[in-house]
């Protein structure tokens, strides 16, 4: 809807690719703690932009304290505004939707932060280079558990925009999800590429995650750092889309009333 897939090298305005690789030691996105500080910490340097997003989105090199790596840097200045979406608030539901994966324990998200930068405050994520052997048309219609447990995050956060090209499987078995701006609607607008698990039992582990997401929401730390994101009653709908699953223990129907995939599905 209105951000864009990573399935296309990172381009200046002439569409070059401006990969240039930083100094340092790298950080892993499975190292959340030392990501999050480099992110919050580190010095940002824009070294092009995706050109295919419909949002400034700046992929850039991040350096601090002898640690290193490439990110992307969405300013709420850049922006665009949405028919169904309050204004300026795409990048703390980006860090809002990090924030739930954290406590899901999967790791779908990319460690992602708000932060000021060059063109002002703004969501900084850790860029996650997926592998460009794996087929993400297969891979999205697969029983892979990554995917699953993805579906699974996507019905938490109510995802209006879970597209092919949003998937990033680095190739060690694990796949991140990334764009996650036009999520947290008070509406279901559940709108996903994803939906070959609808209606069949939720696993044991998507259970346990589920709980855990539901105690932090309930007067723990999750809840109280999703009010510093989110409006009041988007926290009270992730709350009850959480409350839902766990009393259904199924996998969600995709909604009547609105578009169950994203178009374009890419």
């Amino acid at each position: 809807m209105t951000q864009s897939s990573r399935d296309r090298a990172p381009a200046d305005d002439t569409g070059r690719d401006t990969d240039r690789g930083t100094g340092g030691r790298p950080v892993s996105p499975r190292d959340a703690a030392a990501a999050e500080r480099l992110l919050t910490a580190g010095r940002l340097g824009v070294e092009g932009r995706l050109v295919q997003a419909s949002n400034a989105t700046l992929y850039c090199s991040i350096e601090h304290d002898g640690r290193a790596a490439n990110c992307v840097y969405k300013p709420v200045a850049g922006e665009r505004p949405l028919w169904d979406f309050p204004d300026g608030t795409l990048a703390e539901r980006e860090v809002a939707a990090y924030e739930v994966s954290k406590v899901m324990g999967w790791g779908t998200v990319p460690p992602t932060v708000h932060r000021d930068g060059p063109y002002g405050p703004g969501m900084v994520q850790l860029w996650v280079e997926p592998d460009p052997d794996i087929d993400l048309v297969a891979l999205s219609r697969s029983d892979d558990e990554a995917i699953r447990r993805m579906s699974v995050f996507d019905a938490v956060v109510n995802n209006a925009d879970r597209k092919i090209g949003h998937l990033l499987p680095p190739g060690d078995g694990h796949v991140y999800g990334c764009d996650h701006g036009v999520c947290f609607s008070t509406e279901y607008k559940l709108r996903t590429v994803l939906w070959q698990w609808r209606g069949k039992p939720l696993t044991p582990e998507a259970l346990e995650a589920l709980a855990r997401v539901d105690a932090g929401l309930r007067g723990g730390a999750l809840g109280a750092r999703l009010a510093e994101l989110l409006t009041p009653d988007e926290v009270e709908a992730t709350r009850r889309r959480v409350e839902l699953m766990l009393k259904h223990r199924i996998h969600p129907y995709p909604p009547e009333d609105w578009p169950a995939i994203p178009w374009p599905p890419l």
